[in-house]
């Protein structure tokens, strides 16, 4: 029976789990694929609709009845935060921004932040329309992610803040973004850490044997920044959470819930 599987298209997703998907990894079940933004997987999630989908950290509180947090597989680390864009520097008070998701960990890491210039409208649109939006006047600014990071000044576009920046300052830790989650009663977690632990171990070992596949899935960036991407993304947190990844998602999780921005929770 299939596996079915709900990643995103993005190079760090593709490489980690092109293997897996391939039937490259001894063991493993055939993988059924959906490709989603990470938006849409955390609202699948909520309604359980796939065995082992990638969610924001932020979601969590809402997923772990029915789901439980694999080790392994997800997007965590330094030098990676959301940044918020905006045509120039100013305050956000009044301002109308453009989010990825009203549960991804960015928009989680944006209200902790702006918490004292709260802006007058959040819009939730696909992260790959929010720089044009902001570039064009759409919106003021734009909460951005993934390859954004590399492409923004082509549109023109000021970072007014890095969120990874102000989280690692603040607090010492990594950032967590997305975590790879096996649905209870369904999935052996851990076989399926296992599973992917070798899918990612296989794409270390052969970089080149994904290199069409992820090229075709990211979005027409272009090889120099998918390469980027993936060493920014898929980094020794991938393999293994550990207990400073594990400290970083508690982190999060505490201040927000403190906050009163999630339910308590804790991992």
């Amino acid at each position: 029976m299939a596996l079915s599987l709900a990643v995103s298209p993005c190079p760090n997703d593709t490489f980690v789990f092109h293997a897996l998907i391939h039937g490259l990894v001894p063991g493993a079940p055939p993988v059924d694929l959906t490709f989603a933004d990470v938006d849409v997987t955390n609202t699948a999630a909520e309604n359980g609709a796939f065995d082992l989908v990638k969610v924001s950290y932020a979601a969590l509180p809402w997923l772990l009845g029915d789901y439980e947090l694999l080790h392994c597989g997800g997007a965590l680390g330094r030098g990676c935060g959301p940044l918020v864009l905006t045509r120039g520097q100013r305050d956000l008070t009044g301002a109308t921004v453009a989010v990825p998701g009203d549960r991804t960990t960015a928009y989680l890491l944006f209200r902790l932040w702006a918490a004292d210039q709260p802006p007058a409208r959040i819009e939730v649109v696909p992260f790959h329309q929010i720089m044009p939006g902001v570039a064009e006047g759409r919106y003021d600014a734009g909460l951005v992610i993934h390859e954004a990071r590399f492409t923004y000044q082509r549109y023109g576009l000021t970072a007014l803040a890095d969120l990874g920046e102000w989280w690692e300052k603040d607090t010492g830790l990594p950032i967590p973004l997305g975590a790879i989650l096996a649905k209870k009663g369904t999935v052996d977690a851990a076989q399926a850490t296992e599973w992917i632990r070798e899918s990612l171990r296989l794409g270390w070992l052969d970089p080149a044997a994904g290199k069409d596949f992820i090229l075709a899935n990211a979005q027409e960036m272009e090889p120099a920044v998918v390469t980027q991407h993936i060493e920014l993304y898929v980094n020794e947190f991938t393999l293994d959470l550990g207990e400073e990844g594990l400290a970083a998602a508690n982190a999060l999780l505490g201040r927000a819930a403190a906050a009163g921005l999630t339910p308590e929770v804790k991992l």
